[in-house]
Parts: C-alpha cells; sequence; structure tokens
C-alpha cells in the first residue's frame, strides 16, 4: 500500500492550532499521517493522540511517527472523542484537529471502493470492521431510500431516476462492482447532463459513501464533544470538503458562540452563555499554489474556534 502524504492546508492548521511545546493534541484523522507529523514537531514534553477508524492509516501512521514516543494511535471513529480523552487525555486538552471525508489515499487504493474511476468490489467502509457497505446500500435499500440518500448526501437532481435504474439493475443480479454501478448512473442521467459538469457518478457515490460511514450524522455531536474536552483558550480546527460538511460545522459553531434561545425581543432568561468565541469569520481556503499540487484541495475549508 503506498500513501501519498498530502496535507490539506497543512501551514493554516498548524497556525490555526497555536501549538504549545507542552501541549496535548489530538488528531482526529490520521489519514497520511501529515498533519500529524507537523504537529509532533513542534511539541517538546507534549503529547499527541491520533485517531484513524482506518486501520491501514494507523499501520501507516505506526511507521511514519516510529521516532516519536509521544503519540498514543486509537483504533476508533472520533465520534467516541469524549471516552478517548477521558482514557488517554482527562486533564483536557490543547488543540483539538479533524480532517474530515475521504483521504486521498482511500480514493487511491482501488480495493476499497471509493473511487467511480477504478473498477473494484461495492465496499466504501472507512472502518472495515464495520458492518453496512456500499453493496448493501445499493442492492438492499428500497428504492425511496436510495433516492433519498443521493438526494440528500449527494445533491444529485436525477436521485429518483438513479435509484430507480438501480433498483431495476438489481432485480436481474446483484450490483457488485463500482464499475457496474457507474454503467447504471450514466444510463439514468440524460446525455445533456453526462456532458455538462463534474463525473456523472460523483454524487452518487459521495452520497453512498456518507451513508455507509455515517459521515454527516455524527459530525454535531462529535463537535460538542471536542469542545468539552478542550482547555480554556484551547482551539478546534475542522477542514470540509463540500457544503454539506461545511454547514453542520458553521452552524454548530455558531450554537455554541450564540447559545440562547430566547426570543431577540425578550431579555435573556434561558442563562445559556457562549462556551467559544469563532475565530474565522470567513473559512479558510487553499492557495492557488496549494490548489494546483494537490487539485482535491480545491474545495477545502477550515475552520477554527477557542474555548472560552
Amino acid at each position: 500500500m503506498e500513501f501519498k502524504h498530502v496535507s490539506v492546508l497543512l501551514d493554516e492548521c498548524i497556525e490555526a492550532l497555536n501549538i504549545k511545546e507542552n501541549g496535548i493534541y489530538v488528531d482526529c484523522t490520521l489519514g497520511g499521517a501529515g498533519h500529524t507529523k507537523e504537529i509532533l514537531k513542534k511539541l517538546r514534553g507534549g503529547k499527541l493522540i491520533g485517531i484513524d477508524q482506518d486501520t491501514d492509516a494507523l499501520n501507516n501512521a505506526r511507521e511514519i511517527l516510529k521516532e516519536y514516543e509521544n503519540v498514543v494511535l486509537v483504533h476508533s471513529n472520533f465520534e467516541n472523542i469524549r471516552k478517548i480523552l477521558k482514557e488517554h487525555a482527562p486533564q483536557e486538552v490543547d488543540g483539538i484537529l479533524m480532517d474530515l471525508g475521504v483521504s486521498s489515499y482511500q480514493l487511491d487504493e482501488g480495493e476499497r471502493g471509493f473511487s467511480y474511476m477504478k473498477d473494484a468490489p461495492l465496499d466504501m467502509r472507512m472502518n472495515r470492521e464495520d458492518v453496512l457497505s456500499a453493496y448493501d446500500v445499493v442492492n438492499g435499500y428500497e428504492e425511496a431510500d436510495i433516492a433519498r440518500v443521493i438526494r440528500d448526501y449527494g445533491e444529485e437532481k436525477f436521485a429518483k431516476r438513479i435509484a430507480g435504474f438501480i433498483v431495476k439493475a438489481r432485480g436481474e443480479k446483484p450490483i457488485a462492482t463500482t464499475h457496474e454501478l457507474v454503467e447504471i448512473i450514466k444510463a439514468a442521467i440524460p446525455a445533456k447532463a453526462r456532458r455538462e459538469g463534474p463525473h456523472p457518478a460523483k454524487r452518487t457515490f459521495q452520497a453512498i459513501r456518507i451513508e455507509v460511514n455515517r459521515e454527516l450524522t455524527i459530525i454535531r455531536d462529535t463537535i460538542l464533544d471536542a469542545v468539552d474536552g478542550l482547555k480554556p483558550e484551547g482551539r478546534l480546527a475542522i477542514i470540509t470538503f463540500h457544503s454539506l460538511e461545511d454547514r453542520i460545522v458553521k452552524n454548530t459553531y455558531k450554537e455554541l458562540m450564540f447559545p440562547c434561545t430566547c426570543p431577540t425581543s425578550m431579555p435573556c432568561i434561558c442563562g445559556k452563555t457562549a462556551t467559544v468565541k469563532i475565530l474565522t469569520k470567513k473559512p479558510i481556503l487553499p492557495g492557488d499554489e496549494e490548489i494546483e499540487e494537490n487539485p482535491r484541495s480545491r474545495s477545502a475549508k477550515l475552520r477554527v474556534l477557542e474555548k472560552i
């Protein structure tokens, strides 16, 4: 397995975390361990906790970070951050980084089934120990549920039509590979729409991947738990790659900074006060040079908050 160590918004993330030499930091999404290693370089007596649900990523990180003794690697989903911090950092931490979505190596590793450009078994599980796979979604979900997933998570206007084509195709035989699914999607989308915009399967593959890994449903609660685990003045930095992720992050940040639910025309009686301040009024975006070197970074957005 060859990992590409592509760390999106690397310098911006390191600056955003405001790293203290003796601090405790968490990288919730190890991936290629690029961010992780840069954080470790700045620690002198500090500690880093690295989390990933993908065992390939963990094994890769162990090799890359073998010279460091102040790192703890945890095989888990970052939605379990409250439990992880209780075990490894009960005294709270100075900074937490999350790089959401699928990693470059998962897309590049054809056998995982994330890419619509490479033929592979329908899988898409970030944690291969999970039960639900893309195969199960495509071959087991009701037509209405497939349409809902593609519409809500892929923002695909032909969701209902694609779902219908999938159900018709699987009635003849199970849809087993990414290539088979791509051909079904292409057949479902009108020719004019196929010629315009991104690859016709892009939105559907994104949607199924999000469903399989519950990517969106865990973000809000994870942010709340992460903030609880921060020390005062501790930083939370989150990189998103599409509008659905970014909207949840943005709204949850606002919820923490403006928690009062009382009518604006009346004095506050709920007693809820801000627990954070948002440091990025607008998200930090990659520069032209980074986009040229790493086209995947084009849609990346970094949002940062600090605990009060």
